[in-house]
C-alpha cells in the first residue's frame, strides 16, 4: 500500500518525490485516520461514505451509551479499510465532552498503535 503523507494541518505533502509516500504500517494508519475525518455526504463520488459525525456522533449523550454508539461506529470504519485484518485491542472513554479510544489494530503489514479523538458536546 502507498499513500500520499499529510503534513500537520491535513493537506497533502508535495515537491520530495517519493518521500512525500507513506508505505505499509504508515500507509494503513493514515488511511485509518483519512477515513475517520471524511465525513458522511463530504464526498461528492460517494453520498453515503463517510463518518457520520453530523448524522449521529453528535446526536449522542456523553455518557455510556453514547459511547458505545461511538464505539462500534469508528470499529466499523476501521474495519472497512484496506489491509486491516482485525483490531486486537480498542479502549474508549468520554472525558470533558472528548471521545478518545486507543486501538491496537492488525494490519497486512503489523501491529499499529492509535488513538482517536472527537469532540462530543452534550
Amino acid at each position: 500500500m502507498r499513500y500520499r503523507q499529510l503534513n500537520s494541518d491535513g493537506d497533502y505533502t508535495f515537491g520530495q518525490g517519493g518521500l512525500n509516500y507513506l508505505t505499509e504500517k504508515e500507509a494503513v494508519l493514515q488511511a485509518v485516520k483519512t477515513r475517520l475525518k471524511l465525513l458522511m455526504g463530504e464526498w461528492w463520488e460517494d453520498l453515503e461514505d463517510g463518518f457520520p459525525l453530523f448524522q449521529v456522533i453528535l446526536l449522542q449523550r456523553g455518557n455510556e451509551d453514547g459511547r458505545k454508539t461511538i464505539d462500534l461506529l469508528v470499529q466499523e470504519r476501521i474495519l472497512a479499510t484496506k489491509h486491516v485484518i482485525g483490531i486486537e485491542s480498542f479502549e474508549s472513554k468520554i472525558i470533558n465532552r472528548q471521545y478518545q479510544a486507543e486501538t491496537v489494530i492488525n494490519t497486512d503489514y503489523g501491529q499499529i498503535t492509535d488513538t482517536v479523538a472527537l469532540e462530543v458536546k452534550e
